[in-house]
């Protein structure tokens, strides 16, 4: 297992993407690994969720979402990256995606869906002055992805348009802390371990799979085996579809990526006590 860095390795690599009307973006990446990209999206998401917005970018169309809240869920699963709020949900694909339990996903599929480039992007006008300032996300066949839009010093809080010659430099802070920590690797990510490699255990509460089925006793029985064994370093949480459908009630465990189906609240304890706990998984439940 690699040991997680609080520097990141700069990458010194810078394009420019000039558009057709005279204007152009400049580009400095930064890695891709989940050790980069976890802390960074849990910073913006998590921490910052107040400054920055999130959407697509093409041309024709621009779609930006802002938070009026941290969100509710911040998770890694199955590769995905899914960001929960009380209004809307994104997913972008952080690590190898196996397309459930049954392996759907092909390994080309895998690498077209994964992110492959990251930058820190500033959009200058035709006369070379940055008028914009973001993030871009790239993934393997090469299509920009999500994009993440940081606080513009020329746009008011009111989303009013600020005069050129007044600008609130002040907004530029977070840019400015992203890049020395993600483009130069002189400022140490804010965190001690990957945000997203925390353990967690997650019961389905899908209607979709045999609704008559009680979600809850199941997460009751869970989080009593956690509370018992005193682990304080796994999360017990539900979870949409996992994946597994009609064989329910699922479990699902993120450390070696485990499904277990068929649970009963004493097939819980267990999965704690023996999996969690010894390291032995219930051979009988797991799925496939």
């Amino acid at each position: 297992m690699s040991t997680f860095s609080r520097l990141v390795t700069p990458l010194n690599l810078t394009e420019i993407e000039h558009l057709p009307n005279g204007a152009s973006i400049e580009y400095e990446f930064f890695p891709t690994d989940l050790d980069v990209t976890a802390p960074l999206l849990h910073y913006l998401c998590q921490e910052r969720w107040q400054n920055i917005g999130i959407g697509h970018m093409v041309d024709g169309s621009v779609l930006e979402l802002e938070f009026n809240a941290a969100p509710k869920l911040f998770k890694l699963y199955d590769g995905y990256l899914t960001v929960l709020t009380e209004s809307w949900h994104l997913h972008l694909c952080l690590a190898e995606n196996l397309g459930g339990p049954d392996r759907r996903t092909s390994p080309e599929q895998s690498q077209a869906r994964l992110v492959s480039r990251a930058a820190l992007y500033r959009r200058l006008n035709p006369e070379g002055e940055p008028r914009s300032w973001g993030i871009q996300f790239w993934n393997g066949a090469g299509v920009k992805m999500m994009t993440f839009f940081l606080p513009n010093p020329f746009v008011g809080d009111n989303e009013d348009l600020l005069s050129e010659r007044k600008p609130n430099l002040e907004k530029l802070k977070l840019y400015e802390e992203l890049r020395e920590t993600y483009i130069l690797g002189t400022k140490e990510i804010p965190y001690d371990r990957n945000p997203l490699q925390k353990r967690y255990i997650s019961v389905c509460r899908s209607s979709r799979c045999l609704p008559s089925r009680e979600y809850q006793p199941i997460y009751e029985a869970l989080q009593e085996a956690v509370k018992e064994a005193n682990i304080d370093d796994i999360e017990v949480c539900v979870s949409g579809c996992l994946e597994v459908c009609k064989m329910g009630p699922v479990v699902f465990y993120s450390d070696d990526k485990t499904w277990y189906t068929r649970v009963t609240p004493e097939i819980a304890k267990q999965i704690i006590n023996d999996h969690v706990v010894g390291g032995v998984a219930i051979a009988k439940h797991v799925y496939p």
